[in-house]
């Protein structure tokens, strides 16, 4: 019928031409409606799945992993974090977050022309596929970023401040980023950084706020000479584990498509995350004389972050560079670079997120092809490509450090930061949530 249509239609416009009706205004028409997007039913079957994934980052990858490295006094307080903030985010993302990182506004900040989600229907698209899908899938990015933040201070932060922390920094910090990188008009994109899931808006954003946290609250009561080991690795491997499986929908799912792209995302982030696992296993062994649990899903969660940025932009050699280079730069974030500073990054959100986005978004500049992405790296004779990542990187950590250390300070002006010494020595769950782990 369709190719009955086609076959007749200049025949159709000359008759209409004929009668009086303009045979270039009914072309016009005819391609107008030919360039409306129509609802893909195979790229939101996959988005819908994408979505899920990346929910399950959070609730219940993140929360176990986090959960499982600290002390058992403060397990319920960690897992409790991820979960209220994953409750939190989902409000603030409504009301006024996905609006200012995804309508139309200035280079800068977006606009609140969709507050409240106004305007969008079941029958909104975008795309191809309804918009009401990519808010939540969105959202679940909006997040997980923040979660990634309290592994910096974690053991020491009071519950009630946390949360202002979150609600203020996802609304002026995450989300104008996140426009400069992904949204219409956004400046980051309008100079050419490659950010394909989230290497300078998710992790190196999170990173570098947990840094600052973790120096704004000062160490741990005790650190680093008394015992912080963790008090559950089972269930930090277990929470790697679904980070991993969950980061298939946060970087093969970027491609908005069930298609190839996103199939190559997939299989690059796979390589890379394995990779960078032994790298940062074989490392410790030659250090430590030993390889260790934490270590292996450091390092796979390390890949992970690295390959973000490049996910959509590199092919299966490229992975295996990044991945190698992460497993390594990462293990020395988490360690040396640590010590020499003499912070105290409990859980190393900013050794394993923050160094590993940098290392990834700089890589993506160096192995990113035409062919897969659009855009050539340094190895296609496209050099600039790395210089437009590290500018793309320090816009990124410049902007986060200020505004969440304006944030942290005003917090603790107003109510503080801190729990109380007795509160931190005999641990956060009885004393913030009045439950304790037997």
């Amino acid at each position: 019928m369709s190719r009955l249509f086609t076959l007749a239609a200049p025949t159709m416009a000359a008759i209409l031409g004929l009668a009086g009706l303009p045979a270039a205004a009914l072309a016009q028409e005819s391609a107008a409606a030919a360039a409306e997007p129509t609802l893909s039913s195979g790229d939101t079957a996959w988005m819908l799945v994408a979505t899920a994934l990346v929910l399950f980052m959070t609730i219940p990858g993140l929360a176990l992993f986090y959960g499982g490295m600290v002390r058992k006094m403060n397990v319920l307080s960690v897992v409790m974090q991820s979960f209220a903030i994953c409750c939190l985010v989902s409000i603030l993302w409504f009301f006024a977050g996905y609006s200012i990182a995804f309508t139309e506004g200035t280079p800068y900040f977006g606009s609140l022309s969709k507050f409240m989600l106004a305007g969008i229907t079941k029958d909104s698209l975008t795309g191809v596929i309804p918009e009401t899908i990519f808010v939540v899938f969105q959202m679940t990015f909006a997040i997980i970023t923040p979660a990634l933040i309290t592994g910096a201070f974690a053991d020491r932060m009071k519950f009630s401040s946390m949360l202002v922390f979150t609600g203020l920094w996802s609304l002026i910090v995450y989300a104008p980023i996140t426009h400069w990188v992904w949204g219409p008009g956004g400046y980051l994109a309008g100079d050419g950084v490659l950010d394909y899931a989230g290497g300078t808006v998710v992790h190196i954003n999170a990173g570098v706020a947990g840094l600052v946290a973790a120096i704004v609250l000062g160490k741990r009561k005790g650190y680093p000479n008394e015992n912080f080991a963790p008090h559950n690795l089972v269930l930090s491997l277990i929470g790697a584990s679904m980070l991993w499986v969950g980061w298939f929908g946060f970087n093969a799912g970027s491609a908005v498509a069930a298609d190839g792209r996103a199939g190559m995302a997939m299989l690059v982030t796979q390589i890379a995350a394995a990779t960078a696992a032994m790298s940062w296993l074989l490392v410790e062994w030659a250090t430590k004389g030993k390889g260790s649990v934490l270590g292996i899903i450091s390092g796979a969660i390390a890949g992970l972050v690295a390959i973000t940025p490049a996910s959509g932009f590199v092919g299966p050699t490229g992975a295996l560079v990044i991945g190698l280079a992460a497993g390594v730069i990462c293990y020395w974030g988490a360690t040396g670079l640590k010590r020499a500073l003499g912070y105290d990054d409990s859980l190393d959100a900013f050794g394993v997120h923050g160094v590993g986005g940098i290392v990834g978004a700089i890589l993506t500049g160096v192995f990113a092809q035409e062919a897969i992405g659009g855009t050539a790296g340094a190895l296609e004779g496209n050099v600039g490509q790395i210089w437009t990542q590290v500018y793309g990187i320090l816009a990124t950590i410049v902007y986060s450090a200020v505004g969440s250390f304006i944030i942290l300070k005003v917090i603790d002006v107003v109510m503080g930061l801190r729990v109380d010494e007795d509160v931190e020595r005999d641990g956060l769950d009885l004393a913030l949530h009045g439950e304790t782990i037997h």
